[in-house]
């Protein structure tokens, strides 16, 4: 991995903070969302902004900016890598480093629903606002939509999300809704995974606003591979899957996506931890074994 200057880039933010504004005025954008290969491969590096800094067993894996960056970068440069998820601090480090020249750019915007808080499904929308993205070029947002049935703070992200769909519409931005149905399980919330919950999810995320056409679905495998083609039948509207935890075994997260891309809905990945800090610490090797499976 090539390594990042931290004394310039923490210098630049010093004395020309302005420097963002113009990297973010300079940047090439591509034409489409989708690409010529018309499929969407994407890094995801949202995670530090909700507190969720594992990976694993170690707790402050993603804790090191200069280490997370140099791996994003390094991602980034892969073949077939179309573009970064992240927040406006991740997103600005890239930009003063000339990463996201011909790249999708997506920003995070609800993160206050902070990882292990009594608050955490009161997911207000701390980061980018469409207003944000529509200044900075940037091509699309992304929101995350946990639903509890049995917590009260659910209807006030779900009524937080529908406005949120409405802004992005109205700027004609694709945003890309991540919906689970969740449960606290001795005080911690977990996503239900199962197929009858990921298909109420879907529903429930693809009615929301005033209109669904510039909406996306960003969906988990369910627990059970085989019911996706059936869960998947819920909606219209295109998806990617998502990552998220994995374990150990990185070949068979591989093997689920791979079926899962098959289907119809189904545009592309969007997957950050496993990729970013695989096991083996190859992260050109899990980046690229995962562009081969689109």
């Amino acid at each position: 991995m090539s390594r990042v200057d931290i004394a310039e880039l923490v210098g630049i933010r010093t004395h020309h903070p302005e420097a963002v504004a113009e990297a973010a005025t300079r940047r090439r954008r591509r034409p489409r969302l989708i690409g010529d290969s018309g499929r969407l491969m994407i890094i995801a590096a949202d995670h530090p902004a909700r507190g969720a800094l594992a990976v694993g067993d170690r707790r402050l894996a993603m804790a090191n900016r200069f280490d997370l960056l140099e791996r994003l970068c390094l991602a980034l440069s892969r073949p077939g890598v179309d573009g970064v998820l992240s927040t406006a601090d991740i997103l600005d480090d890239l930009l003063l480093l000339g990463a996201l020249e011909d790249k999708v750019v997506m920003g995070s915007m609800n993160r206050g629903g902070l990882a292990g808080a009594a608050f955490e499904l009161d997911d207000r929308f701390t980061g980018h606002r469409a207003q944000d993205l529509d200044r900075l070029g940037f091509d699309a947002g992304k929101l995350l939509l946990r639903i509890d049935y049995q917590d009260p703070a659910s209807l006030d992200t779900l009524h937080a999300t529908a406005r949120a769909v409405d802004d992005m519409a109205e700027r004609q931005l694709p945003v890309f809704i991540e919906p689970f149905i969740c449960h606290r399980i001795d005080g911690l919330l977990r996503n239900d995974l199962s197929a009858e919950a990921v298909t109420r999810s879907i529903a429930i995320a693809s009615g929301l606003a005033g209109t669904s056409a510039y909406s996306w679905l960003k969906v988990p495998v369910t627990d059970n591979p085989d019911d996706m083609a059936a869960v998947m039948e819920t909606s219209t509207l295109p998806a990617v899957l998502l990552g998220g935890e994995i374990g150990d075994d990185q070949h068979g997260a591989y093997e689920k996506w791979r079926g899962a891309l098959q289907l119809p809905t189904v545009q592309g990945l969007v997957v950050g931890r496993s990729l970013l800090y695989p096991v083996d610490g190859d992260v050109a090797g899990a980046v690229d074994t995962a562009v081969g499976l689109l």
